[in-house]
């Protein structure tokens, strides 16, 4: 054992942390109130737990995702959050017929997702509610969506992400906690987002509370790297009270803010996005360690991690204490955004012929369903739309992900293609032009 590993022993220990467990053994944990963690500890310290080795990349579905998920309950009940009404963990299973699934080997296994309630004050505001989300998985053992050559058998710790994400939860969570405000909000730590936004595709579908009373979602996925204060805010453009928030809010807070993109994007905004939802996405930018081995605990920035807090959590004040709604604005009026971070739509662009969809990663119904498509794309000029279901392409079939992908990479730029989609029982072609990514 290693100096590095026996410090990061000692602390796991002091941490009450409990040691891996099987999906069986979880069953039991999620039936059981979790222990309250004493003493209290730093956000950098649940950034250690959360990517210890030991927790072996946190793959949804594995003992150490498991763990992780105990230990994030545990953590909420500690800065004063209280269980659902179904207790801390919402289980889901993964479809065998997902996507991504079959690639990373979890067909079939549970992956949970982790709530905490912090109640409004105000008697009638608290029905309404904001959430605040961030996904906890990683990618395991490497393999499947690791960008590190011959990774497969070595844990990737996923510090950045999306431990900081996970770790900032609780960091909000008890500052709110010390003054609630009028809305209720919602913590939410996601299993499944490396998979395809499973965990928040299943809550979208399964809320505890209702959509329709849920003001904004607010994604935190890679907060933990802040460098010469440039903060990049996605979805700054599906409510309109949400550029001039954001830029009073920094007017205290002095960072380099970057605020721009429609609601879609490679995280779990974009299932709340896709269900109607203004959303906010912070993220300190890609680095050269992301979806690596070397995503490390070390290599967080603690003093910038705690101005990202500060800020979102002022962001979740204002949204929380505003005396009215918010005014969501559709994509279909939205302007094409320029710099956006690459969405999930990544089998229809990085390949020359760019579509333009958002597709469904919870499930495969005998084709490729989409979640939306994004403004100005080809994809929305030819008439397409979410709950569409894309079968065929040109003249290949499309029954999932990996053939759609094929049949993109088999065009170019410019060429005109028919795409036959379902749409509820009637079955309809349209014709896309083909473009170029920002063209």
């Amino acid at each position: 054992m290693t100096a590095r590993s026996l410090s990061v022993a000692l602390t796991l220990l002091a941490l009450g942390a409990v040691p891996a467990v099987s999906a069986q053994q979880m069953g039991t944990a999620q039936r059981e109130t979790p222990r309250p963690l004493t003493p209290p500890v730093l956000p950098l310290d649940d950034i250690r737990f959360l990517s210890d080795d030991r927790l072996g990349g946190r793959l949804t579905g594995s003992p150490g995702a498991d763990t992780a998920a105990a230990y994030l309950a545990r953590r909420f009940e500690a800065v004063g959050l209280q269980p659902a009404a179904g207790g801390w963990f919402q289980t889901f299973t993964i479809a065998r017929d997902a996507p991504v699934a079959q690639h990373a080997h979890v067909a079939g296994l549970k992956g949970s997702n982790v709530i905490g309630l912090l109640p409004g004050r105000d008697p009638v505001l608290r029905n309404e509610a904001i959430i605040v989300g961030a996904h906890y998985d990683h990618l395991g053992l490497g393999g499947f969506g690791s960008l590190d050559p011959d990774s497969t058998g070595k844990v990737h710790n996923g510090a950045d992400d999306n431990a900081s994400g996970a770790a900032m939860l609780i960091s909000i969570a008890a500052r709110l906690a010390a003054a609630p405000p009028a809305r209720t909000v919602i913590f939410i730590a996601f299993s499944g987002e490396e998979l395809g936004l499973l965990g928040s595709g299943y809550y979208v579908k399964q809320p505890i509370y209702p959509l329709s009373t849920t003001l904004a979602m607010i994604n935190l996925d890679m907060v933990g790297r802040l460098r010469q204060k440039r903060l990049i805010v996605y979805g700054s453009q599906t409510a309109k009270e949400f550029p001039a928030l954001l830029d009073s809010l920094n007017w205290h807070a002095g960072l380099d803010l970057h605020a721009q993109g429609d609601g879609y994007g490679p995280s779990d905004q974009s299932s709340f996005y896709a269900a109607g939802r203004p959303v906010l996405h912070f993220f300190t930018d890609l680095h050269e360690d992301y979806h690596r081995t070397t995503d490390d605990w070390e290599k967080i920035n603690v003093e910038g991690f705690g101005q990202v807090a500060s800020f979102v959590t002022g962001v979740v004040t204002a949204l929380a204490n505003r005396p009215g709604p918010l005014t969501p604005v559709a994509a279909a009026t939205r302007p094409p955004a320029s710099g956006d971070a690459p969405g999930p739509e990544h089998a229809s662009q990085g390949y020359g012929a760019y579509l333009g969809t958002v597709p469904d990663m919870t499930d495969s119904p005998g084709g490729v369903r989409l979640l939306g498509v994004r403004a100005g794309s080809p994809a929305e000029k030819a008439g397409l739309r979410g709950d569409d279901i894309i079968t065929r392409i040109g003249d290949m079939n499309v029954p999932d992900l990996q053939a759609m992908t094929d049949a993109l990479r088999s065009h170019q730029p410019g060429d005109t293609v028919e795409i036959t989609v379902k749409r509820g029982r009637d079955v309809t072609t349209l014709r896309a032009t083909l473009g170029t990514r920002g063209g």
